[in-house]
């Protein structure tokens, strides 16, 4: 986690900063809101900034707004009275910290405020399969589309990544796509210089810019405009971008994540979206099943749940009741784990006695969970489960490696360099592998120009 103090460094601020910095934080420092404003308009990117409650943090908050510069504040003072705390919250700080600190309290803040604690939980063989995916290929320089339906933790999967790949120093930097209005996208990707359009009172750097180094998450990439598609092409293909009213390109280097809960290859049919622009950006594709298709994962992701709102609320973890797992399970879960975690917090809340019962799990429109079905259906889908779990069991070292082959080929729409650099074979020893299969009658992925030969 980025984060930029604001204010004088002495004192009961500075062990603060010293306690953030053990928690893992990395740590820039100005003392006025106009040097935090200019730093962060600069590219100096910060996930969360420490301002000392002295200070203007409405008038902070406000220029940022007015740049679309959107970072939490966490005001902090010493011996500030409730009126005082009070006063900064209303001001738009999201919490309060009182100075002398506390380590345990700045830990629970920082985490809380930025929720950067979203750990990959898995435990279902179908999720099992993405991560071994999303092993290999993290220390490449290879850019990827992660696919899935809303909720269904496209993001979390994109951090899981980073954090396994050779930039994991490096900064994260997300970008929401369907979030910012179209005409504002460009500004936001590539950054403007002063006077480009009005408002544009000073230069901005963007989020290519910001990232410079590490990774760029562009999140719900099929909402992107198809003139901006031209451009972030352009961005890709040359490694250096443009800012809105600017006079010569600027280098950049970064590793490109995407995701969609769409159908790309549909979009590009329908003249929607870019078909050079999404073989540059599927290079792999990991593919995150919806929670209905990964039913060993959800008992797992409840206790995660219980565990992490148990504790922001301040209340004792519970355990979650037998019926009450049996209805989780059935449950076909819309909205992924996006849904599942909202019902599980409401969960903690509503739970009066000593475990969490099934009453207490309700859905958005407040009612609770359809009983689980009949016994001997859900022992059906266990037995399913296990099947799937014995998959490999009894193949032969053969069989595996042609069915990984086969598999990683599919994910790079059946580009033979790059699912040779995943594998870590020459190009030489996959088309004899293909070859092979093919003589033997094995289907075998055609290559990107359509044509079946390996």
């Amino acid at each position: 986690m980025r984060l930029l103090v604001v204010g004088k460094l002495n004192g009961q601020l500075s062990v603060a900063v010293k306690m953030a910095m053990n928690t893992g934080a990395k740590v820039s420092h100005v003392e006025t809101t106009e040097a935090a404003t200019h730093a962060l308009r600069a590219g100096q990117g910060a996930d969360l900034m420490m301002v000392e409650y002295t200070l203007d943090i409405a008038g902070l908050i406000a220029t940022n707004e007015s740049e679309r510069i959107r970072v939490p504040v966490v005001a902090c003072g010493v011996d500030a009275d409730p009126m005082r705390a009070a006063a900064a919250i209303k001001a738009g700080a999201k919490e309060f910290i009182p100075l002398p600190p506390d380590a345990e309290l700045i830990a629970a803040v920082l985490a809380a405020v930025t929720d950067d604690n979203r750990p990959m939980i898995v435990r279902d063989p179908a999720m099992e399969n993405v991560i071994r995916l999303a092993d290999q290929v993290a220390p490449s320089e290879a850019s990827i589309l992660i696919t899935g339906e809303s909720g269904s933790g496209k993001e979390v999967m994109a951090r899981y990544v980073h954090a396994k790949s050779r930039r994991s120093k490096a900064p994260f930097i997300s970008v929401n796509c369907a979030a910012i209005p179209e005409n504002l996208l460009e500004s936001e990707l590539f950054g403007h210089e002063k006077g480009a359009f009005t408002g544009a009172v000073a230069r901005r750097v963007g989020k290519f810019e910001e990232a410079n180094g590490g990774t760029l998450l562009l999140d719900e990439i099929s909402e992107m405009d198809a003139r901006l598609q031209a451009k972030l092409l352009r961005a890709i293909q040359e490694r250096e971008i443009d800012r809105v009213g600017g006079q010569k390109p600027v280098k950049v280097d970064i590793r490109i994540l995407a995701t969609s809960n769409r159908d790309l290859a549909q979009a590009v049919k329908d003249g929607t979206f870019r078909e050079d622009l999404l073989y540059r950006l599927n290079v792999v594709n990991l593919r995150l099943p919806p929670l209905r298709e990964r039913p060993g994962d959800v008992i797992t992701l409840c206790e995660h749940f219980v565990k992490k709102y148990s504790a922001a609320n301040g209340m004792p973890e519970k355990p979650i009741s037998a019926e009450a797992k049996r209805r989780l399970i059935a449950h076909r879960w819309p909205g992924n784990v996006r849904e599942l975690e909202n019902a599980m917090h409401r969960a903690v809340l509503l739970s009066p006695g000593a475990e969490i019962e099934e009453f207490a799990i309700r859905l958005p429109d407040g009612q609770p969970l359809a009983p689980a079905p009949d016994v001997a259906v859900a022992r059906g889908a266990q037995m399913a489960a296990d099947a799937v779990s014995r998959t490999f069991v009894g193949s032969t070292v053969a069989e595996v490696e042609q069915q990984l082959i086969i598999d990683t080929l599919e994910h790079c729409l059946g580009n033979r360099t790059h699912a040779a650099n995943i594998l870590g074979i020459s190009i030489r020893t996959l088309r004899n592998k293909l070859k092979e299969y093919s003589d033997a009658g094995v289907p075998v992925p055609p290559p990107q120009g359509g044509v079946a030969a390996a």
